[in-house]
This record gives structure tokens, sequence and C-alpha cells, in this order.
């Protein structure tokens, strides 16, 4: 019978702390990979919920809503659709996930938009409670359109 042992030497001072070095910065890379990931959900099932949220992205709007219509957002998008579905991206939307959906449109007046003499509206489009885009634009046939934050 043959017996064969092997040697095994002390782990290094220096080999430990390269392994516990790479380990942090994978840590490091899964937080923030985790963190970007994340989208914010914002609850806009009330009135109130709606009017706090306008106010946190830098606008002052009337105290209820102008209009509520519900809408269905196409299978399909068109150039239209396309592109505000762009810039519903830019804002962390995606309204391609909606597809098919009826959802809930509140238009209000915004009252604060610097240096504007046309009127000004912002749409929160929200499905099941949930704020899945929306815009703020002037009522002018050659208007602008952005995003919700002021």
């Amino acid at each position: 019978m043959f017996i064969k042992t092997i040697k095994v030497k002390k782990p290094s001072v220096l080999g430990i702390s390269m392994v516990v070095i790479v380990l942090c910065i994978v840590a490091v890379l899964a937080v923030i990979a985790y963190k970007f990931t994340q989208t914010t959900v914002y609850e806009l099932k009330s009135e109130t919920q709606r009017q706090k949220f306008l106010t946190e992205m830098g606008w002052e709007v009337s105290d209820e809503y102008d209009e509520c219509k519900v809408i269905t957002i196409p299978e399909k998008f068109n150039d239209v659709y396309e592109n505000y579905n762009k810039l519903q991206k830019n804002q962390g939307f995606d309204l391609g996930d909606y597809k098919g959906k009826k959802v809930e449109v509140y238009t209000y007046t915004v009252k604060n938009y610097p240096e504007c003499e046309s009127k000004v509206i912002c749409n929160l489009m929200v499905y099941e409670g949930q704020l899945i885009g929306g815009d703020v634009c002037s009522t002018e046939l050659d208007g602008f359109m952005q995003g919700l934050k002021s």
C-alpha cells in the first residue's frame, strides 16, 4: 500500500488580501448595479398623491385635475408614439411595457411655467394607481413638450 501526502503551504498575507479586495470590489459593483436597475415607483392613486408629486417636480398646478380620460396604449407604436416613448424613457419610464393597456391620463394646468405666454399643461399617465409616464407641454400648435421635472 502506498500513501502519498501533499504538503500545502500556508496562504500568504498578500494572497488573502487580494481575495478580500476582489470580493469587496464585486460587492460594491453588485450594489451599484442593483441601484441602477431599481426604478422609482410613484403611487398616484389619489388627488393628494398626484398634487404632492407635481409639487415635488416643481410645478404649481390647478387644485384639481382639469380632465381625466382613459386611453389605450396602442399595440404597435407609430412614429409619434415612438418619439413620445423616447421622452418617457429619458425619464425612466417605458410605455412599451403597457401596449394594449387602458391607462388614465390626468391633465393639470401649470401656473408657474417660466416665460411662456401660452397655456401650459401637465399630463400624468397612470396605470393601476402607478405613474407610468407623463409630460409638460404648451397647447400651441408649434409649442413644446418636455419631461415632468421642471
